[in-house]
Protein backbone atom coordinates (compact mmCIF):
# COMPACT_ATOMS: atom_id res chain seq x y z
CA UNK A 1 0.00 0.00 0.00
CA UNK A 2 1.23 3.54 -0.83
CA UNK A 3 0.97 6.04 2.01
CA UNK A 4 0.51 9.71 1.12
CA UNK A 5 2.30 11.82 3.67
CA UNK A 6 2.48 15.55 4.28
CA UNK A 7 4.63 16.15 1.25
CA UNK A 8 1.49 15.88 -0.86
CA UNK A 9 0.42 13.84 -3.82
CA UNK A 10 3.42 14.64 -6.03
CA UNK A 11 5.68 12.23 -4.15
CA UNK A 12 3.01 9.53 -4.35
CA UNK A 13 2.65 10.02 -8.10
CA UNK A 14 6.44 9.78 -8.48
CA UNK A 15 6.46 6.55 -6.52
CA UNK A 16 3.68 5.11 -8.69
CA UNK A 17 5.51 6.12 -11.88
CA UNK A 18 8.72 4.58 -10.55
CA UNK A 19 6.88 1.32 -9.76
CA UNK A 20 5.37 1.28 -13.25
CA UNK A 21 8.80 1.77 -14.80
CA UNK A 22 10.09 -1.04 -12.61
CA UNK A 23 7.34 -3.35 -13.86
CA UNK A 24 8.05 -2.45 -17.47
CA UNK A 25 11.70 -3.49 -17.08
CA UNK A 26 10.91 -6.93 -15.68
CA UNK A 27 10.70 -10.13 -17.71
CA UNK A 28 7.43 -12.02 -18.05
CA UNK A 29 8.65 -14.74 -15.69
CA UNK A 30 9.39 -12.26 -12.92
CA UNK A 31 5.98 -10.63 -13.35
CA UNK A 32 4.25 -14.02 -13.22
CA UNK A 33 5.99 -14.86 -9.97
CA UNK A 34 4.95 -11.53 -8.47
CA UNK A 35 1.40 -11.97 -9.72
CA UNK A 36 1.25 -15.47 -8.25
CA UNK A 37 2.28 -13.91 -4.93
CA UNK A 38 -0.72 -11.56 -5.10
CA UNK A 39 0.72 -8.53 -6.91
CA UNK A 40 -2.18 -7.39 -9.10
CA UNK A 41 -0.11 -4.60 -10.67
CA UNK A 42 2.27 -7.26 -12.02
CA UNK A 43 -0.64 -9.15 -13.59
CA UNK A 44 -1.91 -5.87 -15.03
CA UNK A 45 1.48 -5.26 -16.66
CA UNK A 46 1.39 -8.74 -18.23
CA UNK A 47 -2.02 -8.00 -19.72
CA UNK A 48 -0.94 -4.55 -20.92
CA UNK A 49 2.00 -6.15 -22.75
CA UNK A 50 0.14 -8.94 -24.44
CA UNK A 51 -3.51 -7.93 -24.76
CA UNK A 52 -3.19 -6.63 -28.32
CA UNK A 53 -1.47 -9.83 -29.45
CA UNK A 54 -4.01 -12.19 -27.87
CA UNK A 55 -6.87 -10.10 -29.26
CA UNK A 56 -5.33 -10.42 -32.73
CA UNK A 57 -5.04 -14.17 -32.19
CA UNK A 58 -8.71 -14.43 -31.11
CA UNK A 59 -9.70 -12.27 -34.08
CA UNK A 60 -7.88 -14.61 -36.49
CA UNK A 61 -9.65 -17.60 -34.97
CA UNK A 62 -13.15 -16.13 -35.08
CA UNK A 63 -13.03 -13.54 -37.88
CA UNK A 64 -15.47 -11.63 -35.68
CA UNK A 65 -14.23 -8.60 -33.66
CA UNK A 66 -16.98 -8.54 -31.03
CA UNK A 67 -16.78 -12.29 -30.40
CA UNK A 68 -12.99 -12.00 -30.19
CA UNK A 69 -13.31 -9.30 -27.52
CA UNK A 70 -15.64 -11.49 -25.44
CA UNK A 71 -13.24 -14.41 -25.73
CA UNK A 72 -10.32 -12.27 -24.60
CA UNK A 73 -12.25 -11.00 -21.57
CA UNK A 74 -13.21 -14.55 -20.54
CA UNK A 75 -9.67 -15.77 -21.10
CA UNK A 76 -8.17 -13.02 -18.92
CA UNK A 77 -10.51 -13.87 -16.08
CA UNK A 78 -9.56 -17.55 -16.33
CA UNK A 79 -5.87 -16.67 -16.53
CA UNK A 80 -6.10 -14.58 -13.37
CA UNK A 81 -7.95 -17.32 -11.49
CA UNK A 82 -5.61 -20.13 -12.58
CA UNK A 83 -2.28 -18.30 -12.71
CA UNK A 84 -1.08 -20.30 -9.72
CA UNK A 85 -1.18 -23.50 -11.79
CA UNK A 86 1.39 -22.17 -14.27
CA UNK A 87 4.63 -23.99 -13.43
CA UNK A 88 6.93 -22.75 -16.22
CA UNK A 89 6.62 -19.03 -15.57
CA UNK A 90 8.71 -18.22 -18.66
CA UNK A 91 5.93 -19.65 -20.86
CA UNK A 92 3.17 -17.28 -19.79
CA UNK A 93 2.34 -16.13 -23.32
CA UNK A 94 1.95 -19.63 -24.87
CA UNK A 95 -0.12 -20.59 -21.80
CA UNK A 96 -2.35 -17.57 -22.32
CA UNK A 97 -2.69 -18.40 -26.02
CA UNK A 98 -3.86 -21.87 -25.08
CA UNK A 99 -6.58 -20.45 -22.81
CA UNK A 100 -7.72 -18.12 -25.61
CA UNK A 101 -7.80 -21.00 -28.08
CA UNK A 102 -9.83 -23.18 -25.72
CA UNK A 103 -12.30 -20.36 -25.13
CA UNK A 104 -12.55 -19.82 -28.89
CA UNK A 105 -13.26 -23.52 -29.48
CA UNK A 106 -16.01 -23.45 -26.85
CA UNK A 107 -17.66 -20.38 -28.36
CA UNK A 108 -17.38 -21.59 -31.94
CA UNK A 109 -18.83 -25.00 -31.14
CA UNK A 110 -21.95 -23.28 -29.82
CA UNK A 111 -22.26 -21.05 -32.89
CA UNK A 112 -23.54 -22.98 -35.97
CA UNK A 113 -22.56 -20.12 -38.28
CA UNK A 114 -18.91 -20.56 -37.33
CA UNK A 115 -18.75 -24.32 -37.81
CA UNK A 116 -18.11 -23.94 -41.54
CA UNK A 117 -14.61 -22.63 -40.86
CA UNK A 118 -11.92 -25.24 -41.53
CA UNK A 119 -10.24 -26.56 -38.42
CA UNK A 120 -6.87 -25.61 -39.86
CA UNK A 121 -7.82 -21.96 -39.42
CA UNK A 122 -8.19 -22.68 -35.71
CA UNK A 123 -4.72 -24.18 -35.47
CA UNK A 124 -2.46 -21.56 -37.05
CA UNK A 125 -0.36 -19.63 -34.55
CA UNK A 126 3.31 -19.21 -33.86
CA UNK A 127 2.52 -20.00 -30.22
CA UNK A 128 0.54 -23.15 -31.08
CA UNK A 129 2.76 -25.39 -29.01
CA UNK A 130 0.53 -24.97 -25.94
CA UNK A 131 1.60 -25.12 -22.35
CA UNK A 132 3.69 -28.25 -22.83
CA UNK A 133 5.64 -26.74 -25.72
CA UNK A 134 5.50 -29.86 -27.90
CA UNK A 135 5.93 -29.21 -31.61
CA UNK A 136 3.71 -31.90 -33.14
CA UNK A 137 5.12 -31.29 -36.62
CA UNK A 138 8.63 -32.29 -35.55
CA UNK A 139 9.25 -35.87 -34.40
CA UNK A 140 12.75 -35.05 -33.13
CA UNK A 141 11.32 -32.37 -30.86
CA UNK A 142 8.67 -34.76 -29.54
CA UNK A 143 11.32 -37.38 -28.75
CA UNK A 144 13.38 -34.73 -27.01
CA UNK A 145 10.37 -33.77 -24.88
CA UNK A 146 9.67 -37.41 -24.14
CA UNK A 147 13.27 -37.95 -23.12
CA UNK A 148 13.20 -34.97 -20.76
CA UNK A 149 9.95 -36.14 -19.20
CA UNK A 150 11.12 -39.75 -18.92
CA UNK A 151 14.38 -38.95 -17.19
CA UNK A 152 13.05 -36.28 -14.83
CA UNK A 153 10.03 -38.08 -13.39
CA UNK A 154 11.85 -39.07 -10.19
CA UNK A 155 13.23 -35.59 -9.56
CA UNK A 156 9.76 -34.11 -9.99
CA UNK A 157 8.31 -36.05 -7.05
CA UNK A 158 8.86 -33.05 -4.77
CA UNK A 159 6.75 -30.87 -7.09
CA UNK A 160 3.34 -32.57 -7.55
CA UNK A 161 2.03 -30.01 -10.06
CA UNK A 162 5.00 -30.36 -12.40
CA UNK A 163 4.91 -34.12 -11.99
CA UNK A 164 1.25 -34.19 -13.08
CA UNK A 165 1.97 -32.02 -16.10
CA UNK A 166 4.82 -34.26 -17.21
CA UNK A 167 2.69 -37.33 -16.62
CA UNK A 168 -0.02 -35.86 -18.85
CA UNK A 169 2.56 -35.19 -21.54
CA UNK A 170 3.67 -38.81 -21.41
CA UNK A 171 0.07 -40.04 -21.54
CA UNK A 172 -0.67 -37.84 -24.54
CA UNK A 173 2.08 -39.27 -26.70
CA UNK A 174 2.73 -42.70 -25.24
CA UNK A 175 0.34 -44.09 -27.83
CA UNK A 176 2.99 -43.18 -30.39
CA UNK A 177 5.10 -46.02 -29.03
CA UNK A 178 2.27 -48.55 -29.04
CA UNK A 179 3.10 -49.41 -32.63
CA UNK A 180 6.40 -51.02 -31.56
CA UNK A 181 6.80 -54.62 -30.49
CA UNK A 182 8.46 -55.42 -27.16
CA UNK A 183 12.02 -55.71 -28.49
CA UNK A 184 11.69 -52.60 -30.70
CA UNK A 185 10.37 -50.56 -27.79
CA UNK A 186 13.14 -51.68 -25.46
CA UNK A 187 15.81 -50.68 -27.94
CA UNK A 188 14.00 -47.48 -28.92
CA UNK A 189 13.63 -46.35 -25.30
CA UNK A 190 17.21 -47.34 -24.49
CA UNK A 191 18.45 -45.11 -27.29
CA UNK A 192 16.16 -42.07 -26.99
CA UNK A 193 15.38 -42.07 -23.27
CA UNK A 194 18.37 -43.73 -21.61
CA UNK A 195 20.76 -42.17 -24.15
CA UNK A 196 22.65 -45.40 -24.77
CA UNK A 197 24.74 -45.64 -27.91
CA UNK A 198 23.97 -48.32 -30.52
CA UNK A 199 27.16 -50.11 -29.44
CA UNK A 200 26.04 -50.15 -25.79
CA UNK A 201 22.58 -51.36 -26.80
CA UNK A 202 24.14 -54.10 -28.93
CA UNK A 203 26.00 -55.46 -25.90
CA UNK A 204 22.93 -55.16 -23.70
CA UNK A 205 20.69 -57.16 -26.06
CA UNK A 206 23.34 -59.44 -27.61
CA UNK A 207 22.89 -57.95 -31.07
CA UNK A 208 25.26 -56.61 -33.67
CA UNK A 209 25.58 -52.84 -34.00
CA UNK A 210 24.19 -53.00 -37.54
CA UNK A 211 21.07 -54.76 -36.26
CA UNK A 212 20.57 -52.08 -33.63
CA UNK A 213 20.90 -49.34 -36.23
CA UNK A 214 18.31 -51.11 -38.41
CA UNK A 215 15.89 -51.54 -35.50
CA UNK A 216 16.22 -47.89 -34.45
CA UNK A 217 15.70 -46.71 -38.03
CA UNK A 218 12.70 -48.98 -38.57
CA UNK A 219 11.20 -48.06 -35.21
CA UNK A 220 11.61 -44.37 -35.85
CA UNK A 221 9.67 -44.68 -39.11
CA UNK A 222 6.91 -46.65 -37.35
CA UNK A 223 6.67 -44.03 -34.60
CA UNK A 224 6.54 -41.23 -37.20
CA UNK A 225 3.60 -42.97 -38.91
CA UNK A 226 1.91 -43.58 -35.57
CA UNK A 227 2.26 -39.90 -34.69
CA UNK A 228 0.22 -38.98 -37.78
CA UNK A 229 -2.40 -41.58 -36.87
CA UNK A 230 -2.68 -40.13 -33.35
CA UNK A 231 -3.21 -36.65 -34.77
CA UNK A 232 -5.88 -37.96 -37.14
CA UNK A 233 -7.59 -39.77 -34.26
CA UNK A 234 -7.79 -36.51 -32.34
CA UNK A 235 -8.93 -34.68 -35.47
CA UNK A 236 -11.82 -37.10 -36.07
CA UNK A 237 -12.75 -36.92 -32.38
CA UNK A 238 -12.81 -33.12 -32.61
CA UNK A 239 -15.15 -33.33 -35.62
CA UNK A 240 -17.50 -35.52 -33.60
CA UNK A 241 -17.39 -33.02 -30.74
CA UNK A 242 -18.27 -30.25 -33.15
CA UNK A 243 -21.29 -32.22 -34.32
CA UNK A 244 -20.39 -31.78 -38.00
CA UNK A 245 -21.33 -34.18 -40.78
CA UNK A 246 -19.25 -37.36 -40.59
CA UNK A 247 -19.88 -38.57 -44.14
CA UNK A 248 -20.67 -36.81 -47.38
CA UNK A 249 -20.52 -37.55 -51.10
CA UNK A 250 -21.03 -35.01 -53.85
CA UNK A 251 -22.86 -36.10 -57.01
CA UNK A 252 -20.49 -37.69 -59.51
CA UNK A 253 -21.44 -35.31 -62.28
CA UNK A 254 -23.08 -31.93 -62.81
CA UNK A 255 -25.18 -30.46 -65.56
CA UNK A 256 -22.19 -29.28 -67.58
CA UNK A 257 -20.25 -32.56 -67.25
CA UNK A 258 -20.23 -34.61 -70.41
CA UNK A 259 -19.29 -38.05 -69.07
CA UNK A 260 -18.01 -39.04 -72.51
CA UNK A 261 -15.77 -35.98 -72.54
CA UNK A 262 -12.17 -36.33 -71.47
CA UNK A 263 -8.62 -35.27 -72.11
CA UNK A 264 -5.22 -36.86 -71.80
CA UNK A 265 -4.15 -33.88 -69.65
CA UNK A 266 -5.33 -35.12 -66.26
CA UNK A 267 -4.65 -31.80 -64.49
CA UNK A 268 -7.04 -29.99 -66.83
CA UNK A 269 -9.61 -32.79 -66.54
CA UNK A 270 -9.51 -32.56 -62.74
CA UNK A 271 -9.85 -28.76 -62.86
CA UNK A 272 -12.80 -29.09 -65.25
CA UNK A 273 -14.54 -31.60 -62.98
CA UNK A 274 -13.92 -29.43 -59.91
CA UNK A 275 -15.12 -26.20 -61.55
CA UNK A 276 -18.25 -28.00 -62.76
CA UNK A 277 -19.62 -27.86 -59.20
CA UNK A 278 -19.50 -24.06 -59.19
CA UNK A 279 -21.76 -21.49 -60.81
CA UNK A 280 -19.06 -20.77 -63.40
CA UNK A 281 -19.99 -23.01 -66.31
CA UNK A 282 -17.04 -23.65 -68.61
CA UNK A 283 -16.34 -26.10 -71.39
CA UNK A 284 -13.34 -28.41 -71.20
CA UNK A 285 -11.76 -26.43 -74.06
CA UNK A 286 -12.12 -23.21 -72.07
CA UNK A 287 -10.54 -24.78 -68.99
CA UNK A 288 -7.69 -26.16 -71.11
CA UNK A 289 -7.14 -22.78 -72.75
CA UNK A 290 -7.44 -20.38 -69.83
CA UNK A 291 -5.29 -22.55 -67.54
CA UNK A 292 -2.58 -22.86 -70.20
CA UNK A 293 -2.66 -26.66 -70.51
CA UNK A 294 -3.75 -26.55 -74.17
CA UNK A 295 -0.39 -25.02 -75.11
CA UNK A 296 2.09 -27.03 -72.99
CA UNK A 297 4.70 -29.55 -74.08
CA UNK A 298 7.58 -30.97 -72.00
CA UNK A 299 9.80 -33.70 -73.44
CA UNK A 300 12.39 -35.63 -71.44
CA UNK A 301 15.64 -35.90 -73.37
CA UNK A 302 16.88 -39.26 -74.69
CA UNK A 303 14.00 -41.53 -73.57
CA UNK A 304 10.84 -39.29 -73.84
CA UNK A 305 9.82 -40.40 -70.36
CA UNK A 306 6.15 -40.66 -69.45
CA UNK A 307 6.67 -38.07 -66.67
CA UNK A 308 7.17 -35.21 -69.15
CA UNK A 309 3.58 -33.84 -69.23
CA UNK A 310 3.41 -33.60 -65.42
CA UNK A 311 6.88 -32.10 -64.89
CA UNK A 312 5.78 -28.67 -63.79
CA UNK A 313 5.51 -26.84 -60.43
CA UNK A 314 1.99 -27.79 -59.40
CA UNK A 315 1.34 -24.90 -57.03
CA UNK A 316 2.60 -22.20 -59.36
CA UNK A 317 1.00 -23.38 -62.60
CA UNK A 318 -2.34 -24.58 -61.23
CA UNK A 319 -2.80 -21.50 -59.06
CA UNK A 320 -1.93 -19.21 -61.91
CA UNK A 321 -4.31 -21.01 -64.25
CA UNK A 322 -7.15 -20.73 -61.74
CA UNK A 323 -6.36 -17.05 -61.26
CA UNK A 324 -7.03 -16.59 -64.97
CA UNK A 325 -10.55 -17.85 -64.24
CA UNK A 326 -10.95 -15.59 -61.22
CA UNK A 327 -10.29 -18.23 -58.55
CA UNK A 328 -7.90 -18.33 -55.64
CA UNK A 329 -6.92 -21.68 -54.16
CA UNK A 330 -5.91 -23.36 -50.92
CA UNK A 331 -3.17 -25.97 -51.18
CA UNK A 332 -1.57 -28.58 -48.96
CA UNK A 333 1.57 -30.17 -50.43
CA UNK A 334 4.76 -31.92 -49.47
CA UNK A 335 6.88 -30.26 -52.12
CA UNK A 336 6.64 -28.14 -55.24
CA UNK A 337 9.49 -29.51 -57.35
CA UNK A 338 8.80 -31.91 -60.19
CA UNK A 339 12.37 -32.27 -61.46
CA UNK A 340 12.92 -35.81 -60.15
CA UNK A 341 11.79 -38.36 -62.72
CA UNK A 342 10.30 -41.41 -61.05
CA UNK A 343 9.64 -44.84 -62.44
CA UNK A 344 7.04 -45.39 -65.16
CA UNK A 345 4.26 -47.06 -63.18
CA UNK A 346 3.00 -48.76 -66.34
CA UNK A 347 6.24 -50.76 -66.40
CA UNK A 348 6.52 -51.56 -62.70
CA UNK A 349 5.67 -54.80 -61.00
CA UNK A 350 1.95 -54.51 -60.13
CA UNK A 351 2.76 -55.42 -56.54
CA UNK A 352 4.22 -51.93 -55.91
CA UNK A 353 0.81 -50.38 -56.66
CA UNK A 354 -1.12 -52.41 -54.08
CA UNK A 355 -2.50 -51.29 -50.72
CA UNK A 356 0.06 -53.49 -49.00
CA UNK A 357 2.85 -51.60 -50.76
CA UNK A 358 1.40 -48.25 -49.65
CA UNK A 359 1.30 -49.44 -46.05
CA UNK A 360 5.09 -49.83 -46.16
CA UNK A 361 5.67 -46.24 -47.25
CA UNK A 362 5.94 -43.36 -44.77
CA UNK A 363 2.82 -41.39 -43.96
CA UNK A 364 2.88 -37.73 -44.86
CA UNK A 365 3.24 -35.29 -41.96
CA UNK A 366 0.83 -32.91 -43.68
CA UNK A 367 -1.88 -35.56 -44.02
CA UNK A 368 -4.05 -34.10 -41.19
CA UNK A 369 -3.97 -30.68 -42.87
CA UNK A 370 -4.86 -32.29 -46.21
CA UNK A 371 -7.83 -34.09 -44.66
CA UNK A 372 -8.94 -30.84 -43.08
CA UNK A 373 -8.86 -29.13 -46.48
CA UNK A 374 -10.79 -32.00 -48.09
CA UNK A 375 -13.51 -31.82 -45.43
CA UNK A 376 -13.69 -28.05 -45.80
CA UNK A 377 -14.09 -28.16 -49.59
CA UNK A 378 -16.52 -31.07 -49.80
CA UNK A 379 -18.67 -29.59 -47.03
CA UNK A 380 -18.88 -26.41 -49.11
CA UNK A 381 -19.97 -28.41 -52.15
CA UNK A 382 -16.83 -28.70 -54.29
CA UNK A 383 -14.38 -31.61 -54.70
CA UNK A 384 -10.64 -31.15 -54.40
CA UNK A 385 -7.96 -31.76 -56.99
CA UNK A 386 -5.29 -34.19 -55.91
CA UNK A 387 -2.26 -36.07 -57.23
CA UNK A 388 -1.20 -39.71 -57.40
CA UNK A 389 -4.21 -41.45 -55.88
CA UNK A 390 -3.27 -44.74 -57.51
CA UNK A 391 -0.96 -43.66 -60.37
CA UNK A 392 1.03 -40.43 -60.93
CA UNK A 393 -1.85 -38.50 -62.50
CA UNK A 394 -4.34 -35.93 -61.25
CA UNK A 395 -7.77 -36.81 -59.92
CA UNK A 396 -10.47 -35.50 -57.63
CA UNK A 397 -11.81 -36.39 -54.19
CA UNK A 398 -15.55 -35.81 -54.02
CA UNK A 399 -16.52 -37.35 -50.70
CA UNK A 400 -15.45 -38.72 -47.34
CA UNK A 401 -16.56 -41.12 -44.62
CA UNK A 402 -15.03 -40.40 -41.21
CA UNK A 403 -16.37 -43.60 -39.66
CA UNK A 404 -14.72 -45.79 -42.33
CA UNK A 405 -11.86 -43.30 -42.79
CA UNK A 406 -12.36 -43.51 -46.54
CA UNK A 407 -12.14 -40.96 -49.34
CA UNK A 408 -14.30 -41.22 -52.47
CA UNK A 409 -12.14 -40.56 -55.50
CA UNK A 410 -12.16 -40.30 -59.27
CA UNK A 411 -8.95 -40.65 -61.26
CA UNK A 412 -8.60 -41.00 -65.03
CA UNK A 413 -12.42 -41.12 -65.16
CA UNK A 414 -12.56 -44.15 -62.82
CA UNK A 415 -14.28 -44.18 -59.44
CA UNK A 416 -12.46 -45.51 -56.41
CA UNK A 417 -12.04 -45.43 -52.65
CA UNK A 418 -8.90 -44.57 -50.73
CA UNK A 419 -8.19 -44.98 -47.00
CA UNK A 420 -7.36 -41.72 -45.27
CA UNK A 421 -3.84 -42.85 -44.40
CA UNK A 422 -3.03 -43.91 -47.99
CA UNK A 423 -3.26 -40.36 -49.30
CA UNK A 424 0.25 -39.26 -50.30
CA UNK A 425 1.66 -42.80 -50.16
CA UNK A 426 1.75 -43.48 -53.90
CA UNK A 427 4.83 -44.61 -55.77
CA UNK A 428 6.25 -41.06 -55.79
CA UNK A 429 5.35 -40.49 -52.10
CA UNK A 430 4.04 -36.98 -52.81
CA UNK A 431 1.04 -35.22 -51.30
CA UNK A 432 -0.79 -32.50 -53.20
CA UNK A 433 -4.34 -31.33 -52.50
CA UNK A 434 -5.90 -28.19 -53.99
CA UNK A 435 -9.29 -26.69 -53.13
CA UNK A 436 -11.09 -23.72 -54.63
CA UNK A 437 -11.23 -20.76 -52.28
CA UNK A 438 -12.75 -17.47 -53.40
CA UNK A 439 -13.82 -16.15 -56.79
CA UNK A 440 -14.00 -12.68 -58.22
CA UNK A 441 -15.42 -11.64 -61.55
CA UNK A 442 -12.77 -10.93 -64.17
CA UNK A 443 -12.99 -8.97 -67.35
CA UNK A 444 -12.76 -11.31 -70.40
CA UNK A 445 -9.78 -9.34 -71.62
CA UNK A 446 -7.91 -9.94 -68.37
CA UNK A 447 -8.73 -13.66 -68.50
CA UNK A 448 -7.48 -14.06 -72.08
CA UNK A 449 -4.44 -11.88 -71.48
CA UNK A 450 -3.44 -14.03 -68.50
CA UNK A 451 -3.86 -17.23 -70.53
CA UNK A 452 -1.82 -15.93 -73.46
CA UNK A 453 0.92 -14.68 -71.15
CA UNK A 454 1.22 -18.16 -69.61
CA UNK A 455 1.32 -19.81 -73.03
CA UNK A 456 3.93 -17.43 -74.46
CA UNK A 457 6.22 -17.71 -71.44
CA UNK A 458 6.06 -21.49 -71.77
CA UNK A 459 6.79 -21.45 -75.49
CA UNK A 460 9.75 -19.07 -75.02
CA UNK A 461 11.30 -21.25 -72.33
CA UNK A 462 10.93 -18.57 -69.63
CA UNK A 463 9.91 -21.09 -66.97
CA UNK A 464 12.48 -22.60 -64.61
CA UNK A 465 14.81 -24.91 -66.57
CA UNK A 466 14.83 -28.69 -66.09
CA UNK A 467 17.94 -30.88 -66.05
CA UNK A 468 16.65 -33.68 -68.25
CA UNK A 469 13.81 -32.09 -70.18
CA UNK A 470 12.93 -29.24 -72.49
CA UNK A 471 9.76 -27.16 -72.53
CA UNK A 472 7.97 -25.13 -75.19
CA UNK A 473 9.28 -24.91 -78.74
CA UNK A 474 12.66 -26.36 -77.74
CA UNK A 475 10.86 -29.53 -76.66
CA UNK A 476 10.39 -30.49 -80.33
CA UNK A 477 14.16 -30.41 -80.83
CA UNK A 478 14.59 -32.65 -77.78
CA UNK A 479 11.99 -35.07 -79.19
CA UNK A 480 13.72 -35.17 -82.57
CA UNK A 481 17.06 -35.72 -80.85
CA UNK A 482 15.59 -38.66 -78.91
CA UNK A 483 14.50 -40.33 -82.14
CA UNK A 484 18.00 -39.82 -83.53
CA UNK A 485 19.49 -41.34 -80.37
CA UNK A 486 17.45 -44.54 -80.60
CA UNK A 487 16.87 -44.94 -76.82
CA UNK A 488 13.20 -43.98 -76.62
CA UNK A 489 10.95 -45.84 -74.18
CA UNK A 490 7.88 -46.90 -76.24
CA UNK A 491 5.18 -46.46 -73.57
CA UNK A 492 6.36 -43.00 -72.55
CA UNK A 493 6.70 -41.86 -76.15
CA UNK A 494 3.17 -43.02 -76.97
CA UNK A 495 1.81 -41.19 -73.93
CA UNK A 496 3.54 -37.93 -74.85
CA UNK A 497 2.24 -38.16 -78.42
CA UNK A 498 -1.32 -38.65 -77.15
CA UNK A 499 -1.09 -35.80 -74.62
CA UNK A 500 0.36 -33.20 -77.00
CA UNK A 501 -2.02 -34.14 -79.82
CA UNK A 502 -4.99 -33.87 -77.48
CA UNK A 503 -3.79 -30.53 -76.07
CA UNK A 504 -3.44 -28.95 -79.51
CA UNK A 505 -6.94 -30.16 -80.44
CA UNK A 506 -8.32 -28.26 -77.45
CA UNK A 507 -6.15 -25.24 -78.26
CA UNK A 508 -7.90 -25.06 -81.62
CA UNK A 509 -11.32 -25.42 -79.94
CA UNK A 510 -10.49 -22.75 -77.38
CA UNK A 511 -9.29 -20.21 -79.96
CA UNK A 512 -12.21 -20.98 -82.25
CA UNK A 513 -14.54 -20.16 -79.36
CA UNK A 514 -12.74 -16.87 -78.75
CA UNK A 515 -13.18 -15.94 -82.40
CA UNK A 516 -16.89 -16.79 -82.40
CA UNK A 517 -17.89 -15.41 -79.00
CA UNK A 518 -15.66 -12.38 -78.45
CA UNK A 519 -17.71 -9.26 -77.75
CA UNK A 520 -16.93 -5.73 -78.88
CA UNK A 521 -17.05 -3.78 -82.11
CA UNK A 522 -13.84 -1.80 -81.81
CA UNK A 523 -10.90 -2.16 -84.18
CA UNK A 524 -8.89 -4.11 -81.60
CA UNK A 525 -11.81 -6.50 -81.05
CA UNK A 526 -12.19 -7.10 -84.75
CA UNK A 527 -8.46 -7.75 -85.05
CA UNK A 528 -8.57 -10.11 -82.08
CA UNK A 529 -11.37 -12.20 -83.61
CA UNK A 530 -9.44 -12.44 -86.87
CA UNK A 531 -6.18 -13.44 -85.19
CA UNK A 532 -7.85 -16.04 -83.00
CA UNK A 533 -9.52 -17.60 -86.06
CA UNK A 534 -6.15 -17.83 -87.81
CA UNK A 535 -4.53 -19.28 -84.69
CA UNK A 536 -7.33 -21.85 -84.37
CA UNK A 537 -6.69 -22.92 -87.96
CA UNK A 538 -2.96 -23.29 -87.27
CA UNK A 539 -3.60 -25.45 -84.21
CA UNK A 540 -5.99 -27.66 -86.17
CA UNK A 541 -3.19 -28.31 -88.64
CA UNK A 542 -0.84 -29.06 -85.75
CA UNK A 543 -3.39 -31.46 -84.24
CA UNK A 544 -3.76 -33.27 -87.59
CA UNK A 545 0.00 -33.81 -87.83
CA UNK A 546 0.24 -34.99 -84.22
CA UNK A 547 -2.70 -37.33 -84.78
CA UNK A 548 -0.54 -39.12 -87.34
CA UNK A 549 2.23 -39.38 -84.75
CA UNK A 550 -0.23 -40.78 -82.19
CA UNK A 551 -1.44 -43.37 -84.70
CA UNK A 552 2.15 -44.33 -85.50
CA UNK A 553 2.82 -44.91 -81.78
CA UNK A 554 -0.51 -45.95 -80.24
CA UNK A 555 -0.80 -45.92 -76.46
CA UNK A 556 -0.01 -48.00 -74.44
CA UNK A 557 2.19 -50.33 -76.53
CA UNK A 558 3.72 -47.55 -78.58
CA UNK A 559 5.02 -49.82 -81.38
CA UNK A 560 8.82 -49.43 -81.83
CA UNK A 561 9.95 -45.78 -81.88
CA UNK A 562 13.59 -46.84 -82.21
CA UNK A 563 12.97 -48.61 -85.53
CA UNK A 564 14.69 -46.56 -88.22
CA UNK A 565 11.67 -46.30 -90.49
CA UNK A 566 9.40 -45.19 -87.65
CA UNK A 567 11.98 -42.72 -86.38
CA UNK A 568 12.44 -41.04 -89.74
CA UNK A 569 8.69 -40.60 -90.21
CA UNK A 570 8.34 -39.23 -86.65
CA UNK A 571 11.16 -36.71 -87.20
CA UNK A 572 9.47 -35.51 -90.40
CA UNK A 573 6.18 -34.99 -88.56
CA UNK A 574 7.81 -33.18 -85.65
CA UNK A 575 9.69 -30.81 -87.93
CA UNK A 576 6.43 -29.91 -89.66
CA UNK A 577 4.70 -29.46 -86.31
CA UNK A 578 7.42 -27.18 -84.99
CA UNK A 579 7.18 -24.95 -88.07
CA UNK A 580 3.40 -24.75 -87.71
CA UNK A 581 3.66 -24.06 -84.00
CA UNK A 582 6.15 -21.24 -84.53
CA UNK A 583 3.54 -19.65 -86.80
CA UNK A 584 0.85 -20.24 -84.15
CA UNK A 585 3.00 -18.65 -81.45
CA UNK A 586 3.45 -15.57 -83.66
CA UNK A 587 -0.33 -15.27 -83.86
CA UNK A 588 -0.66 -15.61 -80.09
CA UNK A 589 1.88 -12.82 -79.67
CA UNK A 590 -0.19 -10.58 -81.95
CA UNK A 591 -3.32 -11.43 -79.95
CA UNK A 592 -1.52 -10.54 -76.74
CA UNK A 593 -0.43 -7.20 -78.22
CA UNK A 594 -4.01 -6.46 -79.30
CA UNK A 595 -5.13 -6.86 -75.68
CA UNK A 596 -2.55 -4.41 -74.33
Amino acid sequence: MIRIDSKGTNDAEEIIEEMERDLELQEDGELVQRAQAGDREAFGELIRRHRRQIYGYARRLTQEPFLAEDIVQDALVRAFLHLGTLVDVARFLPWLHRIVRNQAYTRLRSNPLMKEKPLSSLQRSEEEGGSDGADWSNLDHILQRLSASYTKQASDAANPEEHVMRRQLLDMISSMLSCLNRRERQIFESHFFDHLSPQEIAKLFSLSSSNVYQIISRSRKKVANQRVRVIIDHYIADRKDWGVMMTKQLPKSTDNHDNACGTWTSAAWALYRMLGYTEQKLSLAQVMGYTGHAFRITICQEDVHIAGPTMFPFRELLTRGLNNLGWSARIVETQDKREVIGENTNLLDPSVLTSAAKEKRPMQEDLPAALDLIHYAVDKGTPVLTWDLSIPEFGIIYGYDDERRTLYTMEVMKDGELPYDHLGRGTLEELFVLALDERKELDPRAMLRGALEMALQHYRGEEAPLDRAERGLRAYDAWIGAFRGGKIEPNGNAYNAAVVHDARYYAAEFLSGISAEWQGSGEEDTQLRKLSAEAAKAYRQIAEQLHELAKLFPFPAGDDPNLRENGERAVQVLRTVKTLEERAVSLLEQMYAALA
